[in-house]
């Protein structure tokens, strides 16, 4: 396959979107600059760049099948693995797959994320290994710390949830992947689903450095959650005490650690609200700075069970105001990505605001739900709880900008003893081929 590299200031269309293959199954639902694609490319049988340069397909898996487990009450487990791709020379990602294991088990995954280790990141990541049998790893970072600078030490590469498919990322974009990285695959199961043992693995698609690509990077826009019980729920708290607001919270730290608590809140910091007496309702509006200057190409929704709708606007109530993401019916089960058919640019003093709204009563309508107590919902990594979450990729602005390589989470600083290199016993393989 030759990929067509459109000039740097042009703004892509989605059939210009990378394939490696025929696209499996599409819809398109558009407002403006907003097209919505998806699919599930075919394997890259004899795939070239279109300068000639190879790509790369590494595949890597957990050593042994691992068997979630929830403690304190929960019934959710996020556990990490780490593993090694064994990238001797810097690559972009073009494209990736992650397996949630067989049939029999994959229900049991809620969601899973894709870590970069940079190697400077990689001693303090080798001592959570734990022999290769990985750790757990709650949170927005799988290492285990609420510092900011963790957030960005490990960034994303790629998330999945259900109905995903193969990630291929937009036509003339690739995600830096540099010599020496491992990866870590941060898994949520849902225990109201199924505990069995799961063994999950991951496919990456890369291409040499050299390839005339602009750099994606990836980047998370929160907004905190304050959904109260249904009517007659919420007014017999005698009945369903988990209900008050204070007592959910609790319940929250007590299954995840005054870490969870402490990230809710500061969300509704970031937002503007009041920690102590947020508004509640069964929506939620936040507007909030944009971080990453650049050309908006792509953009993604996630929330739980309870989700049923989301938007993203950038610069509301401006002559400027553009919406980049419209998803008028949520379906957790049917999760996608959407790349914008023109690129949207955005510079540091934007901003962008999304909307999330809900439906409480599913808690009593949904099998798996039925199995958790009623309770005030509000951020949390349960699949009980729920997130409003919009992830914005981007390109830089200057179409000729180039990856510093090194920079790539050196400026965080780390602990641990010095590491060598060489995988731990146990650490998950990576099996890379080359598509000729």
């Amino acid at each position: 396959m030759t990929r067509r590299v459109p000039s740097p200031d042009s703004a892509p269309h989605h059939g210009g979107r990378r394939r490696f293959g025929a696209i499996a199954g599409g819809l398109l639902l558009a407002t403006g600059l907003l097209v919505t694609v998806f699919g599930i490319a075919a394997r890259p049988s004899g795939a070239t760049t279109a300068d000639g340069a190879p790509v790369t397909t590494i595949s890597m898996s957990a050593a042994t099948a691992y068997t979630p487990h929830a403690s304190s009450g929960g019934t959710d487990d996020y556990h990490c693995t780490l593993v090694n791709p064994h990238v001797t020379k810097n690559s972009f990602i073009v494209s990736s797959q992650f397996s949630p294991g067989t049939s029999a088990v994959a229900h049991e995954v809620h969601h899973e994320i894709t870590f970069l280790v940079p190697p400077s990141v990689v001693p303090q990541v080798r001592t959570l290994d734990n022999l290769g049998k990985g750790w757990t790893c709650f949170g927005e970072s799988p290492l285990p710390t609420t510092s900011l600078a963790s957030l960005t030490a490990t960034p994303w590469l790629s998330a999945w949830a259900p109905g995903h498919g193969e990630d291929v990322l937009p036509a003339t974009t690739g995600t830096p992947l540099p010599a020496g990285s491992l990866v870590i695959m941060q898994v949520h199961y849902n225990l109201l689903i199924g505990d069995k043992p799961v063994k999950v693995g991951l496919k990456l698609h890369t291409v040499p450095a050299s390839t005339h690509l602009r750099p994606l990077s990836l980047t998370p826009y929160p907004a905190p959650i304050n959904m109260p019980c249904p009517t007659a729920e919420a007014a017999n708290l005698t009945a369903h005490p988990l209900c008050s607001r204070s007592a959910s919270l609790n319940y929250l730290s007590q299954r995840f650690g005054v870490g969870a608590v402490v990230f809710q809140n500061a969300l509704e910091f970031l937002c503007g609200e009041n920690i102590t007496t947020p508004p509640e309702g069964d929506s939620v509006t936040c507007t909030q700075r944009i971080r990453e200057p650049g050309y908006i190409v792509r953009t993604t929704a996630h929330m739980h069970l309870l989700g049923r709708s989301m938007t993203m606007v950038i610069d509301p109530g401006t002559p400027q105001a553009k919406t980049i993401l419209d998803v008028p019916n949520y379906d957790f089960n049917y999760q996608r990505s959407y790349d914008l058919s023109k690129w949207v640019k955005v510079q540091r003093g934007d901003t962008v605001q999304f909307t999330c709204t809900y439906d409480p009563t599913l808690a009593q309508e949904l099998p798996a739900l039925r199995k958790a107590p009623a309770h005030f919902v509000t951020w949390g990594d349960g699949s009980s709880d729920e997130m409003c979450l919009g992830l914005i990729q981007t390109v830089p602005l200057d179409p000729h900008t180039t990856v510093d390589w090194s920079a790539i989470g050196a400026h965080h600083s780390h602990g641990g003893p010095g590491g060598s290199g060489s995988t731990s016993t146990g650490t998950a393989q990576a099996t890379p081929t080359t598509s000729a």
